[in-house]
């Protein structure tokens, strides 16, 4: 059984030329890339920390304050659940504050460097 690819089409455009290791390695050491890094690091690190520790709050008091958690806030509706809902909404609003982050920050220093990395090419 072969296991080559098909030979292209005839008129078909070749596919992208990739950037040398020298290329990805000079871009990397770059100052534009380390403030993406930077820009990326300073968003997502904290808001990652924040998430596990809300997270470890919410698992810890449900483990050694089962009075508190079971406390009735409306009707049979107690803390345990609205801290689970609220588990469930700042992991929404986490993915949808990076959204808006990576658009605006992210996006288009990532879009200049590859550019520019598609030009010296």
């Amino acid at each position: 059984m072969a296991t080559d690819a098909p030979p292209p089409e005839a008129g078909a455009a070749p596919g992208p030329v990739q950037p040398s290791t020298e290329a990805f390695v000079a871009e990397q050491q770059s100052a534009e890339f380390a403030e993406l890094r930077r820009a990326h690091r300073s968003f997502a690190f904290p808001l990652t920390i924040a998430f596990i520790i809300w997270y470890l709050l919410y698992v810890l008091l449900s483990n050694y304050a089962g009075g508190f958690m079971g406390t009735k806030v409306i009707g049979n509706i107690n803390v345990a659940f609205v801290f689970g809902l609220a588990q469930f909404l700042t992991t929404f609003l986490i993915a949808w504050f990076y959204s808006r982050h990576a658009a605006a920050k992210l996006d288009p220093k990532a879009e200049a460097i590859k550019s520019r990395m598609e030009a010296d090419v």
